[in-house]
């Protein structure tokens, strides 16, 4: 199945544990999102990441527990990114976490793929969910 639409994502930067040395910058943020179209509802998690002092080269990890509605169904499940640039070139991996499905999206899994035109966020969800 597929679900597509926008999101607006409100980031915020947190107190972090580890600092980066040598122009490398570590970074901790809060991650709330709401989501509109196919799939509707809202995110809160946290993302690390690190802007390296070469311009265009950074990474990042995070995870999100998004709650709401796709397709009729109702419940939660949890995103896991990871994403690298390098020299302005993307790479960015959004996998539903195994078994981290609740209510009727219990048994969810799937690869979300995210574009950002003028200044807006576009999602796109291929997702399946196993009969229990």
């Amino acid at each position: 199945m597929k679900a597509t639409g926008t999101f607006n994502a409100d980031l915020k930067p947190i107190d972090g544990y580890a600092e980066g040395i040598n122009d490398i910058k570590l970074n901790r943020i809060s991650i709330d999102k709401s989501f509109e179209g196919d799939l509707t509802g809202t995110s809160k998690g946290e993302m690390l990441s690190v802007m390296t002092p070469v311009k265009g080269s950074a990474g990042y990890v995070a995870i999100e527990q998004v709650t709401g509605e796709i397709g009729g169904m109702n419940g939660s499940f949890v995103l896991q990114h990871f994403g690298t640039m390098h020299s302005g070139h993307e790479r960015l991996i959004l996998e539903v976490v195994p078994d981290s499905g609740t209510g009727d999206l219990a048994g969810i899994s799937g690869s979300m793929s995210i574009k950002i035109n003028d200044g807006q966020h576009f999602y796109e969800f291929d997702f399946s969910i196993a009969a229990e």
